[in-house]
């Protein structure tokens, strides 16, 4: 595999001490927090292939802000025309065999990696941002960083960014021994009043209306999490019946603004005390405690879904 032959060969002659690399922090912090300015508000289209365990895909991202309304277009440029389109806050879905929907959204989120639209600033509280070089892609040259979780607790990511645009044209996703989980790689670019000019038809394009989502409901369940990784906030809880099961299911989402995984709680059905399955970025673990099953799913190394899980304690409840 030659997915980080190049990756590897910068983070090992580019990585600095920890003192020089403290010192460089805010500057390439706020260069990241450019990336994703430049990936909102630029006219530019994206020719890229991303590559994971599953398999090679090619697509095409174009954006747009027009009026001061964003729009955007993935299209899958293999196999039978999947697409999805943005204007403004919705995100429209269109998939063979599938009822066209929208869901409300700011950005496409299959389009480009979950690290373009973080928050750098928040993240700078538990990442370390480190410039590793210089390089070129697809002819353009780029700026790297590799950005890498504090406490060692979470896959670490490698960004090229253009050094002109700032927009991403590479970015890798390693786990903890370096190995390329998923890779980002951009064929060819444009940027213009060119790719504005194409997205126009989509302000009176016949978009699917806005699906209405229930209500959250205010559930409280009588379990936590004692550990979690540093930076990692509960976003959403719930409780959920699902198909032949008859006690409903409890969960609770996690997420640090770059990586999100799922606790989830049911009664016990089998007498397997551990097990745990990998595929790329994602992990499941489960364990059977006091006749609860524990299921952690989610982006996470297996080890760090493994102590999240042990962490887990139930409320005794009162006699």
């Amino acid at each position: 595999m030659k997915q980080i032959w190049f990756s590897v060969c910068l983070l090992t002659g580019g990585l600095l001490n920890s003192n020089i690399a403290s010192a460089q922090e805010p500057a390439s912090g706020a260069l990241l927090q450019q990336m994703s300015s430049a990936s909102r508000s630029l006219n530019y289209e994206l020719a890229y292939i991303s590559i994971s365990k599953q398999g090679i895909e090619s697509l095409r991202y174009r954006h747009a802000v027009i009026d001061k309304q964003p729009l955007g277009q993935l299209l899958h440029m293999d196999g039978p025309r999947r697409e999805v389109l943005q204007r403004g806050g919705g995100i429209s879905y269109f998939e063979p065999g599938l009822e066209p929907f929208t869901l409300s959204g700011d950005h496409i989120v299959d389009a480009l990696p979950a690290i373009v639209f973080a928050d750098f600033d928040y993240l700078a509280k538990y990442y370390d941002f480190i410039s590793v070089g210089r390089t070129r892609i697809s002819d353009r040259p780029c700026d790297v960083y590799r950005v890498v979780a504090r406490d060692g607790s979470r896959y670490s990511y490698v960004v090229w960014m253009d050094m002109e645009t700032k927009l991403p044209l590479r970015v890798d996703l390693l786990d903890r021994d370096g190995e390329t989980l998923e890779q980002y790689r951009v064929i060819s670019v444009v940027v213009g009043e060119q790719v504005k000019n194409v997205m126009q038809p989509l302000l009176k394009a016949n978009l699917p209306p806005l699906l209405t989502l229930p209500a959250a409901e205010d559930v409280k369940l009588a379990w936590n999490a004692g550990w979690l990784p540093a930076g990692v906030n509960e976003v959403a809880r719930n409780r959920r019946k699902l198909p032949n099961v008859a006690v409903p299911v409890e969960s609770r989402l996690y997420s640090d603004g770059l990586f999100s995984f799922s606790v989830n709680i049911s009664p016990s059905g089998s007498n397997t005390s551990q097990q745990f399955y990998r595929q790329g970025r994602r992990t499941i673990q489960t364990e059977i405690r006091n006749g609860n099953e524990i299921t952690v799913v989610g982006e996470l190394p297996p080890s760090t879904a493994k102590r999240i899980a042990d962490s887990i304690t139930f409320k005794v409840a009162p006699k």
